[in-house]
Formats: C-alpha cells, structure tokens, sequence
C-alpha cells in the first residue's frame, strides 16, 4: 500500500474577475478536509473580513521583515498593499497530507512553483475578455483607469495559462466548480 508523504499543493490562479474566490468557496463546501491557506495582507480589513479568517493582517514594518527572513512562498506589491503566502502554514499543512489550496494572482503562482515544483496550477478563465470585462463593470468597485490597467493585465495574464497543469474556464459556475472538484479528487 503506498502512503502519500504529504499532501497535495493547489493553486488556484487566473485574472482578476475570473471567479476564483467564487470558485474556491463552492469547492470547500464539497471537498471539507481541504485547508485553505491565508494570505498576509498589509492592507487594511474591508466591511465584514475579519483577522485570521480572511487574511493575517499585518503592518508593513512586520511585511517587510518577514520578506527579508525569507517566511514568504510567495509575496507581491499590489497597488500600495502587500500580500504574501506564509512558507511555513503551507509547509506544516502538507506535512499533516492534508492538501492545501491558495488562491493567488497568476505573479504568485509563478513564484510558489519554483518553491514548491509539486504544486498543481489550476487556470481560472473568463469565457472572454468582453465577459471579464462585464463582470468587473458589474462589481462598479473599479474606477475606470483601475478596470483599463486589470482588463490589459487580464490578456498578458490569459496569454501565461498554458504554464498551468489545467485550465478551467468559467462560463458556468455549478459546471466549473464540478470541474475543479474532479481535478481535486484525480490527485487523492
């Protein structure tokens, strides 16, 4: 009988407006014994997030220590705010074999492969670019600069999917989250 020595590493990724949380969360009410990993933020707490359920939040003197005591598997600028995967969540998580789930931009995922090369990359797609840009127009949080700059991030970031293990394109959410759910269970 094999043994897994540990669990399996998933990264959801993809443009902003994808679905990815959306997709996230159906997932967790399928697949329970999944952990989800959460990030470090230095921004601030919106309406309703609370601290060490959403995100640790952090001030940037301690951000910027932990980036220089290498405790980051991943870590980015966005905007004026940092975000940042803590390695040793994810490490004592995947010691336990428990798989574990992070959703991070497409730059993040990058990053935690060449730390993690066993990790499964996961594409989350919008059926276009027009229906990305609906969707982001239908939030009405972005300013139209912001929704320009996350629209031109979108095609650069569609054009990096071919690096992931699958692609899951997000036309129709009970079908994509069934879909990511199968992906889940052909590595257990």
């Amino acid at each position: 009988m094999h043994h897994r020595i540990s669990g399996h590493l998933f990264i959801i990724s993809g443009p902003s407006g994808a679905g990815k949380g959306t997709l996230r969360k159906l997932l967790f009410e399928r697949i329970p014994d999944l952990m989800f990993s959460i990030s470090c933020t230095t921004r601030s707490p919106r309406e309703g997030e609370l601290d060490g359920v959403d995100y640790h939040f952090i001030d940037e003197a301690s951000f910027r220590h932990m980036i220089a005591g290498g405790k980051f598997l991943e870590w980015a600028k966005v905007h004026d705010n940092y975000y940042g995967t803590l390695r040793e969540d994810v490490e004592r998580e995947l010691r336990d074999r428990k798989n574990v789930i992070l959703e991070i931009d497409v730059q993040g995922a990058h990053q935690v492969k060449s730390n993690c090369p066993g990790a499964i990359m996961i594409f989350v797609a919008p059926p276009s670019i027009s229906e990305l840009e609906k969707r982001l127009r239908q939030r009405g949080t972005e300013e139209e600069t912001v929704l320009q700059v996350r629209l031109k991030n979108a095609i650069e970031e569609m054009d990096d999917s071919s690096f992931f293990d699958h692609l899951i394109v997000n036309d129709e959410v009970a079908r994509a989250a069934k879909e990511m759910e199968n992906i889940i269970h052909s590595y257990k």
